[in-house]
């Protein structure tokens, strides 16, 4: 007769069974300060869903989106175009969204770029932007500026702190960002900029779930999500990323980004 499992062994055992999940950040800041923000949301989220998430972000965004095309991710958190491309393929499955707000770009400069026409003074510059596909830091803001007539050149600096970043310091006359990261960057940062253009709003980013996820993990994925704001430890972590809370989602919330 087998001796029997000690309680070491019964927790090991345990262990094995909860089913590890990847869940992918879309790289917006620096890698180190997305699991430091990111981490305890997915320990709470393990504990809610009865998996194990496990942390993911990418060098930079294209990198992300091509993790996401390749299907790497069992959930990610990616921005409204890219949730549009990965949900035809691979077939991403949209579960969440942040509560009650709209995405929208922003472009930033120096505090002391303070001319009646801040948007002409753009004309001729190089502006920073964090990637060619960042929904609202790059295409809506540099869009505006096309409609406008305004000609610039872009240099893509990998992540939105980098944009606000390079910036503050002077190598770049202005920048595209998003108001969520902006008002996450550190204040020592933003205190040196200010906002001179927002765009249109949007659908904000999708918790978007793979289709190889079975529909009963991927509805307490669900579940959890929402359920963040029900606790005073949810509430809390949701406001360290600027959440007020995340509602439930369907395909065609985004169909105002088609």
């Amino acid at each position: 007769v087998p001796a029997p499992a000690t309680a070491t062994e019964s927790a090991a055992t345990s262990q094995k069974q909860v089913r590890s999940l990847t869940f992918g950040i879309v790289p917006q800041q620096s890698a180190s300060k997305l699991a430091r923000l990111w981490i305890p949301i997915m320990e709470q989220l393990s504990q809610e869903a009865g998996v194990q998430l496990v942390f993911q972000t990418a060098r930079d965004i294209p990198e992300f989106e091509k993790n996401c095309r390749d299907g790497k991710y069992d959930i990610a958190y990616m921005n409204p175009f890219h949730y549009t491309q990965f949900h035809e393929a691979p077939g991403y499955i949209a579960v969440g969204k942040q509560k009650g707000k709209k995405i929208q770009g922003i472009l930033v400069a120096r505090k002391d770029l303070e001319t009646d026409e801040q948007l002409k003074a753009l004309h001729g510059q190089t502006l920073a932007f964090p990637a060619p596909d960042a929904f609202a830091a790059t295409k809506l803001p540099a869009k505006d500026l096309e409609n406008k007539k305004i000609e610039f050149s872009r240099k893509y600096v990998s992540s939105h702190d980098s944009v606000y970043r390079s910036v503050a310091q002077g190598l770049y006359i202005a920048g595209g960002g998003i108001v969520r990261t902006f008002k996450n960057v550190d204040k020592v940062v933003s205190d040196q900029l200010h906002i001179i253009h927002r765009t249109a709003k949007y659908t904000p980013h999708a918790f978007a779930v793979h289709p190889s996820v079975d529909e009963e993990t991927r509805n307490r994925l669900a579940a959890a999500l929402m359920g963040l704001g029900n606790s005073e430890v949810g509430l809390q972590l949701l406001e360290s990323i600027k959440f007020a809370g995340i509602e439930s989602a369907v395909n065609e919330d985004w169909k105002d980004v088609r």
